[in-house]
């Protein structure tokens, strides 16, 4: 989301640079440059410890040696007059980047992907509760002095409006994907598709991170009461937190209609994307308005349906209602994920039409372009009238 954001930016007055780490997101061995230029804009990356993403301690150090080393690097690099965009990887991340900010005399965005310590507290990760609370005021100390909170939905912005936050400063703001690299490809013409064996089965499929956040329960369990079924097939492509527990039940389970595939590079995401019939996405419903799945916005560009597990009266069930292009069903219910892909298999028109609403809608609320419009109405009409220079600085770990 930032790269994309950059690059679309670099191209006006701005001044852009990027302070990031020298990991990769799926693979902490990978090495990148300190510094570098990329179509424009200047990339630094700091140095962290190496743990990557399998282990919370190792992670939470992961965090912690980077908030040290982006910190000192803002404060180098940062003058009077300059904008700087915070996003919430790693959480927290916004209040060093407001010290700063508020030293150095620049403006404050904060690009609010999920709220801290919120989401440590719902999925109990141990110690959080203790200290949430100094946590919470922490940041609520940096979206108070933020210029702008951008935010992914309707119920993320409530309850940021709900921490204090000036309703003004709050700025919905959806992620995005982009229309052009990503198609809808019928399945016939569909060579990753043939290349994974994959003909005339309804293919259901999850793609992205495999996290904490997200239920897989209701979908095992569903694949295992269709294991009998070869008319169905569930794919999995890409990795995380619980693609070890969902590969682990596959197993146990002797389940023989689930594939899993790796993460896909972004030259191939189009094809990758419109290999399912439809795509499942969850989230368990307390995180509703503390996250919202953007694996959604690249499923709609395929023009492809989507299967919500969670709240149905959530942020992802909502857009799926009043577009028609997916179903919702709650949480551990998977005679319902039954029910309605037997209704799918059935009408397969009813996939077809609902992948086309899907594609409408994206074309209308969630191409890049669009976000791309509001981000740069917001910095010229919001933000750079109050700043003496037209720079931007954005800090993210990866």
């Amino acid at each position: 989301m930032l790269t994309d954001l950059a690059f679309a930016l670099v191209g006006g007055k701005q001044d852009i640079r990027i302070i990031t780490s020298r990991m990769a997101y799926d693979d902490p061995a990978a090495r990148f440059s300190a510094h570098e230029n990329v179509n424009g804009v200047r990339v630094s990356r700091v140095w962290t410890t190496r743990f990557g993403r399998k282990s919370l301690w190792g992670r939470a150090l992961d965090y912690f040696t980077f908030y040290l080393s982006a910190t000192w690097r803002l404060a180098a690099i940062i003058s009077h007059g300059d904008i700087v965009v915070a996003k919430t990887d790693p959480p927290l991340i916004s209040v060093p980047a407001a010290a700063v900010a508020k030293f150095k005399g620049a403006t404050l965005i904060n690009w609010i992907q999920d709220l801290f310590p919120e989401v440590a507290c719902v999925l109990k990760i141990k110690g959080m509760i203790i200290v949430s609370p100094v946590l919470r005021r922490l940041r609520n100390f940096s979206l108070r002095f933020a210029r702008a909170n951008v935010v992914l939905g309707r119920r993320m912005a409530q309850r940021v409006i709900a921490q204090g936050v000036r309703q003004e400063t709050v700025t919905v703001i959806h992620n995005w994907a982009d229309g052009s690299d990503i198609m809808p490809i019928p399945r016939e013409q569909n060579r990753l598709r043939q290349e994974w064996g994959l003909r005339d089965e309804l293919v259901v499929g999850y793609s992205g991170n495999m996290g904490r956040a997200h239920d897989f329960t209701t979908l095992v369990e569903a694949a295992s009461l269709l294991n009998h079924d070869r008319r169905i097939v569930f794919l999995f492509v890409g990795d995380g937190a619980k693609r070890g527990w969902v590969e682990h039940e596959v197993k146990k389970r002797g389940l023989n209609n689930v594939i899993f595939k790796p993460y896909q590079p972004r030259d191939r995401l189009g094809q990758s994307l419109c290999v399912p019939d439809i795509h499942a996405i969850s989230l368990q419903p307390e995180l509703e308005g503390l996250i919202v799945p953007s694996k959604f916005y690249g499923v709609a560009a395929a023009g492809r349906p989507t299967l919500f597990i969670g709240d149905p009266a959530g942020e992802i069930a909502g857009i799926l209602s009043a577009g028609g292009c997916g179903v919702s069903v709650r949480v551990g219910d998977a005679d319902a994920v039954v029910r309605n892909l037997y209704e799918l298999l059935a009408n397969k028109e009813t996939i077809v039409r609902m992948g086309q609403n899907a594609r409408s809608v994206f074309e209308h609320s969630f191409d890049k372009e669009i976000a791309f419009a509001a981000w740069r109405r917001m910095l010229s009409e919001g933000v750079t009238s109050q700043s003496s220079e037209n720079r931007m600085r954005g800090i993210q770990r990866e």
